[in-house]
């Protein structure tokens, strides 16, 4: 990787990341399931058995968004120098905190019990 490659690798990777995690728990996309009372692991969101507890879709909510952001990151390394010299890299802290505010108003119920 070249050191102009860099920082267009982090600031991509960044924003794709948190914009994909956001969607991921929004629309619930995990690529797996945790079923933490059996130790299981399942692809996809499952829906855990009778008696078996809570399952966790966070881990695969934050493999979902790892992959997508690696994904882009990777292919935006390769982009002209001169496409990357136009890369903004205020957006690896502006679309975060935007995201922060969403992830505020979707989970304002439980702030406002």
């Amino acid at each position: 990787m070249t050191r102009r490659a860099l920082p267009v690798f982090a600031t991509v990777f960044t924003v794709v990341f948190t914009v994909t995690y956001l969607v991921a728990v929004w629309k619930n996309y995990a690529l797996f399931t945790y079923d933490a009372a059996t130790g299981r692991f399942a692809a996809g969101v499952q829906r855990p058995g009778e008696g078996e507890g809570v399952a966790m879709y966070w881990y695969g909510w934050m493999a979902t968004a790892g992959l997508a952001g690696l994904a882009s990151a990777v292919a935006a390394s390769f982009v002209p120098e001169r496409l990357a010299r136009k890369l903004w890299s205020g957006w690896s802290w502006l679309v975060p905190l935007c995201v922060v505010l969403v992830f505020s108003y979707l989970l304002r119920n439980y702030f406002l019990r």
